[in-house]
């Protein structure tokens, strides 16, 4: 279901997120940790590619998703259907109905 998967995507975009915001914290303490320094750029890695994949179904979150673009996977509604537009504003705000 669209919904859920959209949910389900932003959760796991903020969870992931939450991880790279702890580990930095963790990491202005103790530079010199390779394993969380590892951990770190697997999970810069891994925020990336969320970000690109809700891009891609549904809608940009973050000014490096946008793309020239005409539709998305999702269907998502846009007044400017079938043709090449700043894709910024085609979809909800990020925390619409999350919190719901």
């Amino acid at each position: 279901m669209y919904v859920a998967d959209k949910v389900q995507s932003l959760r796991e975009i903020q969870e992931i997120s939450f991880g790279i915001q702890d580990i930095s914290l963790y990491l202005d303490t103790h530079p010199t940790d390779t394993e969380a320094l590892n951990r770190f750029n697997q999970l810069l890695i891994r925020r990336k590619d969320a970000l690109s994949e809700f891009a891609t179904n549904f809608y940009p979150l973050t000014v490096d998703c946008i793309k020239a673009e005409n539709e998305k996977k999702s269907g998502n509604d846009t007044v400017y259907g079938g043709i090449n537009h700043w894709t910024w504003m085609d979809g909800d705000i990020p925390w619409a109905g999350v919190c719901e």
